[in-house]
């Protein structure tokens, strides 16, 4: 038990001195960045500790605070029902959602192109490049051209945020298959090649084992990726919902503490979607006695 605590404090405490070093920057560089705007608003005779005061408590501020931003966050999550737009919940689930579906795209999609990678040839020479060079294009001005396509065909709403979600996010997880379907122990495949095993039981028995210690640090790769493909997909569709819409129409109105409550939100999301797929690790470890 000591050693387990131990183990946690080790891995906790670094995370939490970083997050203390940016808070203190954070609250250091509002001060001149809002000096301005607080000293128009405080009037000439005002002394610089007023000043330095108000930076601190602006209505719309060109760099909100830590703590302004956390009561917007509070306000945003339990002030409004759940269905109002004016509920950040409500936005972060829309884009969860859509992180969710364009992740297991990408998921289902990663894995049969490594299958396929690694068992034909011609694909591998085929497929490869394509691959690579899709990353190249910028997700940005693909969006609007996969949400007219689709829409033509009578495919709106979710499906087409998913899709690119899931287009931004299934590189990883295809790079990271190939790389474990080829990292079995070349003497373990000989041993069942000696059994007469088939390539079916080979696939099973080794070489998607092998593959699972390169699929997961894929996946913690691909789910923050599928949720800025998410957000990304709102911002020129004219979505109505969604942390992307949110920061669009904070940009719009300049709202401030709007945008940084929304990009807080999505830093949070990944980090869920990040313990998540190390919790789904822990549990297919732990299933095959394994320990971390």
């Amino acid at each position: 038990m000591h050693r387990d605590w131990a183990s946690a404090a080790s891995r906790i405490l670094p995370v939490l001195c970083i997050l203390v070093v940016v808070i203190v920057t954070w609250f250091a560089a509002s001060v001149p960045m809002n000096w301005r705007q607080a000293e128009a608003l405080a009037g000439d005779h005002a002394s610089w500790t007023d000043v330095a005061t108000a930076t601190q408590s602006l209505e719309r501020p060109l760099l909100p605070t830590p703590a302004q931003v956390a009561a917007d966050m509070v306000t945003t999550l339990v002030g409004y029902p759940i269905t109002s737009p004016r509920s950040l919940l409500h936005h972060a689930l829309v884009t969860a959602w859509e992180s969710l579906l364009g992740f297991i795209i990408s998921l289902a999609a990663g894995i049969l192109l490594a299958i396929g990678i690694v068992h034909i040839r011609t694909l591998d020479r085929a497929l490869m490049p394509w691959l690579v060079a899709s990353q190249a294009i910028p997700v940005l001005a693909v969006a609007p051209m996969v949400v007219v396509v689709l829409g033509s065909i009578g495919l709106t709403g979710i499906v087409p945020k998913a899709l690119i979600a899931g287009w931004l996010s299934f590189f990883p997880v295809t790079t990271g298959m190939v790389k474990g379907l080829r990292s079995s122990d070349v003497v373990q495949r000989d041993l069942l090649c000696t059994y007469n095993a088939t390539t079916a039981q080979i696939f099973a028995k080794l070489n998607w084992p092998s593959s699972m210690a390169f699929l997961f640090p894929a996946m913690k790769v691909a789910a923050p990726l599928a949720l800025v493909g998410a957000i990304v997909a709102e911002l020129p569709t004219g979505a109505q919902a969604g942390l992307g819409a949110r920061l669009l129409t904070g940009s719009y109105y300049g709202l401030t503490l709007q945008i940084w409550s929304a990009l807080l939100m999505a830093a949070l999301l990944a980090v869920l979607a990040i313990g998540l797929v190390d919790g789904a690790q822990a549990l297919l470890v732990r299933s095959r006695g394994g320990r971390l």
